[in-house]
């Protein structure tokens, strides 16, 4: 999934983190905990000699999701007996967010990556969960080797073709790779999410963002995939909501005065999507046709936000539900939901990924030698079985080659799944800018 503000740029974060360049990790006889103002207290063993970060926002709209990812990760660490082969890996859960800002916060993501390069126990962080604070965090964590691996991520210019001058490069200052996502980046999505349109007969859609870096990404996949003219559907307008706005009546005259047949809400729900759906179905029609993506996914908060105009949506999810899962899959949620009081069809899909990161996190750990950079070399090439999510492959990018999107009706009080979609990939190379 998800995220960015349009920051002009870095440069404060940048040139602290440049005095971090070339630190290495070692083995101690304790890990420090990570400042107790932003993280949980250290979980397993206190003699640990590293540590593993979640960096997460945990208040907001997507708290319940990221609450259940947090204990997702601790379940696997437990399980693991807290060792990484031959080293001893301690946890702790980060918070990227604030209650002010209600969602992840530029300033604490920045911080946060201060306090994972500094702490010299920190040997991976899990996270993020909104692609605009990997964009901040990323940077910094690269020049210290540090490798990030994403549950949720899907901004397209994080790891491969850029939305945005400079990218992805501009990220990895260092020249190497030390940031991996285990979800599909929103080219897949894009390409699933414009099927998806064309199988719920649309021929004209009205393209929105929030003007972040993921909802900014995902319209744009999706305009790219309808002007590619492959499914006979075109663009009625592309622009993008203000968050802050008291009232989005405008839009909806505008949409409706271009002959739009659907809209395709590319951002966050915590961006004031509540409201703008509200005004959508006020000004378009209880019948129109919205689609929106995973920055929505948190349904019962999307639900609550919108009350009764979100009936009718459909939002996609870069991931398989547990009925399209395998034996390991299933497995997990099935032992980890004991833990939780979920069952196994209940537990949140992000927890079978923020699992699955845990799992390629400590495999690569295990023959790193006790080093940042020997993480790293254990992420990029690399196949992984029997996950949470089955079996996938990262690339050198830190993609992963499971494509696979998900998609949820809202009806009511409830989003039961409908279907899944895995784009062909003419679809989702016509996603990339």
């Amino acid at each position: 999934m998800r995220k960015r503000l349009f920051i002009g740029g870095l440069a404060a974060a940048a040139a602290f983190a440049l005095a971090m360049v070339g630190m290495a990790v070692s083995a101690t006889k304790g890990a420090t905990p990570l400042p107790a103002s932003s993280c949980s207290a250290l979980q397993g063993p206190s003699s640990a000699q590293f540590i593993v970060a979640t960096d997460l926002p945990l208040q907001g709209s997507s708290r319940a999701q990221t609450i259940e990812l947090t204990k997702a990760v601790a379940f696997e660490l437990k399980q693991a007996g807290y060792r990484a082969g031959n080293y001893s890996v301690a946890y702790q859960s980060c918070d990227d967010s604030t209650a002010q800002a209600g969602k992840w916060d530029a300033a604490k993501c920045s911080a946060n990556a201060g306090n994972y390069v500094r702490d010299k126990s920190v040997i991976g962080v899990i996270g993020t969960f909104n692609s605009g604070c990997a964009e901040i965090e990323v940077p910094i964590t690269n020049r210290a080797g540090l490798q990030m691996i994403s549950p949720a991520n899907t901004y397209i210019g994080l790891t491969h073709t850029p939305a945005l001058a400079g990218e992805p490069q501009k990220y990895y200052p260092t020249g190497k790779r030390t940031y991996a996502r285990v979800v599909a980046a929103d080219d897949f999505q894009g390409a699933a999410d414009s099927l998806e349109l064309k199988a719920l007969h649309a021929k004209s859609v009205y393209v929105l963002n929030d003007k972040e870096a993921y909802g900014f990404g995902v319209a744009s996949a999706v305009q790219n995939v309808i002007k590619g003219g492959k499914l006979g559907l075109k663009v009625a307008g592309f622009q993008a909501w203000d968050p802050k706005a008291s009232s989005y009546q405008d839009i909806a005259t505008k949409i409706k005065a271009s002959g739009a047949d659907a809209v395709f809400l590319g951002g966050l729900e915590c961006e004031n999507g509540g409201k703008l759906i509200k005004d959508l179905r006020a000004g378009l029609g209880a019948n129109f046709l919205i689609e929106a993506p995973d920055g929505f996914s948190s349904f019962t908060s999307t639900i609550k936000d919108a009350g009764s105009a979100s009936n009718g949506m459909y939002i996609s999810i870069a991931g398989e539900p547990y009925q399209f899962l395998n034996s390991a899959g299933k497995a997990f949620a099935k032992a980890f939901g004991k833990t939780v009081g979920l069952a196994a069809a209940k537990v949140n899909p992000y927890s079978n990924y923020g699992a699955t990161a845990a799992q390629v996190m400590l495999k690569a750990i295990a023959g790193s030698g006790g080093t940042r950079s020997g993480v790293s070399k254990g992420v990029y090439n690399h196949s992984f079985t029997n996950t949470p999510i089955g079996n996938f492959a990262l690339n050198a990018n830190g993609d992963t080659n499971a494509g696979v999107i998900s998609f949820y009706h809202v009806k009511g009080s409830q989003a039961p799944f409908l279907k899944v979609i895995s784009p062909p990939a003419s679809l989702v190379a016509l996603a990339k800018p």
